[in-house]
């Protein structure tokens, strides 16, 4: 998978850009504010159709526009594949070689991309929400039926704690819908923690081997799902509709104490472990970034594995926070097979002579120069 074209109209602090490019590696370069990440970040945008950044849609788009058109062509292992999506404050529009998709999740997918920034040790160190989100975008990123799962389940979550509220608010009434919400919630609740069973599988397997070649056969990184549900390891659907329906009937009463659903896979959770000691707890700094980047250099590998050809790679001022090594590890992980850009203040700290033919790209105010 190759981006040979991007073009960026009213979209975040640039009035109009393009640029085009046939390199493995590119480098962004420039001052901080402006720009670079970005520029960065529209990649991630025409990829899954929000942004890495900030859940408003409307900040994306140049404070004096009424929408941002964002254009990609991308080569793919079966031909060339033009991409657009415009972004208004009432919603978004996608279009695949000219024809518009009902669905984004029909244009998700389309082009992959792994992003690693700063802010990526957060999946590690961070709250449940942001592990959660980390699942949610790869996974839909490689099965955009998850998606769409994903949102049904979201709206009948949203229904039931509101029906939840009124069952609180009026205290010793009947619940006749409740039954109706509950089969409706475990329905959907089962297909989204299946598939993230089996990403996460697929993820352990990559991220143990990457991390043991990082750490040079050092440390052994385990992944963890947790659960509300005390059958969530089960691969057997009947039995986790089963679990998710007991759950729920057990917890019923605190559940009408306090208004909200307590089960299902909006409150679950990954754990990690380094030698099987926990690393959000346990783990230094150290290990804590090593740990985001394997399952960062993991995604590249499943993705791969998933579609048939290796994603974008998009590093957002990382390199300058890891050490020699990892950097090398870094980039003798991706030279020659994943297409990567590299946002950097100044080209002295990356190791060159690791960079076959890059291509550097000079930003400055919302312009390419």
């Amino acid at each position: 998978m190759h981006l040979k074209k991007l073009s960026l109209q009213h979209y975040r602090n640039y009035q109009h850009v393009e640029f085009s490019t046939d390199h493995q590696v590119n480098i962004i370069v420039g001052p901080n504010a402006q720009g670079k990440t970005n520029l960065l970040e529209s990649i991630f945008v025409m990829a899954l159709t929000k942004s890495h950044r900030t859940h408003q849609d409307k900040e994306l788009i140049r404070w004096d526009a009424p929408h941002t058109l964002l254009h990609a062509e991308v080569v793919k292992r079966y031909g060339n594949v033009q991409l657009d999506l415009s972004i208004t404050r009432q919603g978004k529009k996608a279009k695949i070689n000219g024809l518009e998709q009902r669905k984004l999740s029909n244009f998700i997918g389309t082009m992959n991309v792994v992003m690693f920034a700063p802010e990526d040790l957060e999946i590690v160190k961070g709250s449940p929400g942001v592990r959660r989100r980390f699942l949610d975008m790869e996974i839909g990123q490689v099965h955009p039926a998850y998606l769409y799962d994903l949102t049904q389940y979201n709206k009948i979550l949203l229904q039931r704690n509101n029906y939840l509220k009124q069952l609180y608010a009026s205290p010793g009434g009947k619940a006749p819908l409740l039954e109706v919400w509950n089969e409706q919630l475990a329905q959907f609740g089962v297909k989204i923690m299946k598939k993230r069973q089996s990403f996460i599988k697929k993820l352990q397997t990559w991220a143990e081997k990457i991390h043991s070649g990082i750490t040079n056969g050092q440390e052994t990184l385990r992944i963890a799902y947790e659960s509300s549900l005390p059958a969530a390891q089960t691969e057997d659907e009947a039995v986790l509709l089963d679990q998710f329906m007991i759950k729920l009937t057990q917890v019923k009463d605190q559940e009408l104490r306090r208004g909200v659903t307590l089960v299902g896979p909006h409150r679950d959770d990954l754990r990690f472990f380094i030698d099987e000691k926990e690393v959000q707890t346990f783990g230094s700094q150290g290990q804590q970034r090593t740990t985001a980047l394997s399952l960062k250099l993991a995604e590249i590998e499943l993705i791969n594995e998933e579609v048939g050809e290796y994603p974008l790679l998009l590093l957002d001022d990382v390199l300058s926070e890891l050490d020699r090594f990892r950097q090398t590890q870094l980039i003798e992980t991706f030279q020659n097979k994943v297409q990567t850009f590299i946002t950097t203040t100044g080209i002295e700290g990356i190791d060159l002579s690791k960079l076959e033919s890059a291509s550097v790209i000079h930003v400055k105010s919302g312009s390419i120069v």
